[in-house]
């Protein structure tokens, strides 16, 4: 369904940097939180707004060796519906087209994939530089 990011490498990567300093995969997390901001960011643009929980519950979400965009929450069940339709209510009786890539996230991170990788690649590097490690 989508192009994911693969990092070969990711996992022994984040392994000897828990070696040289149990903070580093905190930072690499971090950094990995800051360059999904830039899917958020567009996502949260079209989402339409009553309340505005919709458009708050989409947030970056990131461990040391993946990052990721969600939208919903217990407070916002209706999100997936909002962004890729369907039918609810009693009786299934409210519908909005299903569209099988959604409205908002997948569309966002499309269009910012590269962006996005520039942005992820530069925080390793970052990563790297910070646990000592010489870089080109």
């Amino acid at each position: 369904m989508t192009d994911a990011i693969k990092i070969d490498g990711l996992a022994e990567f984040t392994r000897n940097l828990k070696k040289l300093d149990s903070d580093l995969p905190k930072a690499l997390r971090m950094a990995f939180n800051a360059a999904a901001e830039v899917v958020v960011t567009d996502a949260r643009q079209g989402i339409p707004t009553k309340s505005g929980k919709a458009k708050a519950s989409v947030n970056a979400r990131s461990t040391a060796s993946a990052s990721r965009v969600v939208g919903g929450s217990k407070r916002v069940p209706y999100y997936p519906w909002l962004d890729f339709g369907g039918r609810v209510g009693k009786g299934r009786s409210v519908s909005r087209p299903f569209i099988k890539h959604g409205r908002y996230i997948y569309n966002a991170y499309f269009d910012n994939q590269a962006r996005y990788a520039e942005l992820v690649e530069q925080a390793l590097l970052d990563v790297a530089r910070q646990a000592g490690i010489e870089v080109d």
